[in-house]
């Protein structure tokens, strides 16, 4: 192999860590955008964030698992251990105050409301589905 074609795949690996490294960002922002915007999904942006950041950051990595707000949400989540009560019964009650918002007063068309309810409900059966975090189930870290 010559320094040529080294450093031609040295270059394309910065590449791939930066795109990796703005792709996770990206993936960050959205999931923290869906924790106030109920039909914008919150657990896999962050999922996504972790895994871009896995490949292409080992500090953004760590920086996110030990995030004081979702490293623990991220790993109960990965670990299948549940979402906490609390957090399920926010989750579905902003789902269904913004949805019904929405259905109610924002779309005039008949499909398009219909469509925001199946959502809706599609969505509070996938939570409703995820495992309950117990106080015992709790991440210590």
């Amino acid at each position: 192999m010559t320094d040529g074609a080294s450093s031609g795949e040295s270059a394309k690996k910065r590449i791939i860590r930066h795109v990796l490294i703005a792709a996770g960002t990206l993936f960050l922002v959205l999931g923290i955008v869906g924790v106030f915007l109920p039909v914008l999904p919150t657990t896999p942006f962050l999922l996504l964030a972790a895994a871009c950041y896995a490949r292409g950051s080992s500090r953004f990595y760590v920086w996110l698992m030990n995030n004081r707000l979702f490293g623990s949400y991220i790993r109960n989540y990965r670990e299948g251990r549940g979402l906490p009560p609390k957090i399920k019964v926010i989750v579905i009650g902003l789902l269904w105050v913004t949805i019904g918002y929405s259905a109610a007063f924002a779309v005039h068309v008949l499909w398009a409301r219909v469509i925001l309810i199946l959502i809706a409900v599609g969505v509070t059966t996938h939570i409703l589905y995820i495992r309950t975090l117990r106080h015992q189930d709790v991440d210590p870290s």
